[in-house]
């Protein structure tokens, strides 16, 4: 199962990080969670990775919407967007592919809010992968 959707970035991790926050917020999504993975597995592990930031996405009114449609659906809220540097100047931008939603709790009254997210992170991956 192809679970995420992914955007390759040419540019560091952190004008990549500030990017995605912005087209977040241009599509409608607002962060109520960050993870700074790396220091997080510093501090309690001792143990370094590259750089890698999850940002909790919301969008109430699907939140809403979701949780009518399927009570347990928190579990897979809010959207994650990982935000994972691979190289020098290279940058990779993933999220978790809503339409998983559905094909996890097999609610197909989950599919309209699925695929209205699925549609506003895709533009803002677009909008990230786009040369400046």
């Amino acid at each position: 199962m192809d679970y995420t959707l992914t955007t390759t970035v040419d540019a560091d991790f952190d004008a990549t990080l500030t990017a995605t926050r912005a087209q977040l917020a241009e599509v409608g999504f607002g962060i109520l969670t960050e993870i700074d993975m790396a220091a997080t597995l510093k501090a309690k592990l001792d143990v370094d990775i590259a750089p890698q930031v999850i940002l909790g996405a919301c969008r109430p009114p699907l939140a809403h919407a979701a949780l009518r449609a399927e009570p347990s659906i928190g579990v897979l809220l809010p959207c994650n967007v990982v935000v994972r540097a691979i190289g020098a100047g290279r940058t990779i931008v993933e999220a978790m592919d809503p339409a998983t939603m559905v094909e996890l709790t097999g609610n197909d009254q989950l599919a309209d809010v699925a695929a209205d997210a699925r549609e506003r992170l895709s533009r803002a991956l677009e909008a990230l992968g786009r040369p400046a």
